[in-house]
């Protein structure tokens, strides 16, 4: 498994805190607009992602789960 963030769009406010604290600075507020009129965050490059789950603790609605790839795979 590699390293992985998925979200889920549909809880969404655009708070913007995952991306303030994100240190790879990866995630941004997209133009995809969710069913509750939010702009969304989305995923720069999935790939530069460290896994650190700053973006989940951070969020206050549950938005971020990350996966973290593990040692020896």
């Amino acid at each position: 498994m590699k390293n992985l963030v998925k979200i889920n769009s549909e809880r969404c406010k655009s708070c913007g805190l995952c991306v303030h604290i994100c240190p790879k600075k990866i995630l941004s507020i997209g133009e995809v607009v969710n069913s509750k009129g939010f702009y969304t965050v989305e995923m720069k490059d999935q790939t530069q992602c460290i896994a650190c789950a700053f973006c989940a603790l951070i969020c206050p609605d549950l938005v971020l789960e990350v996966y973290r790839e593990e040692k020896g795979e």
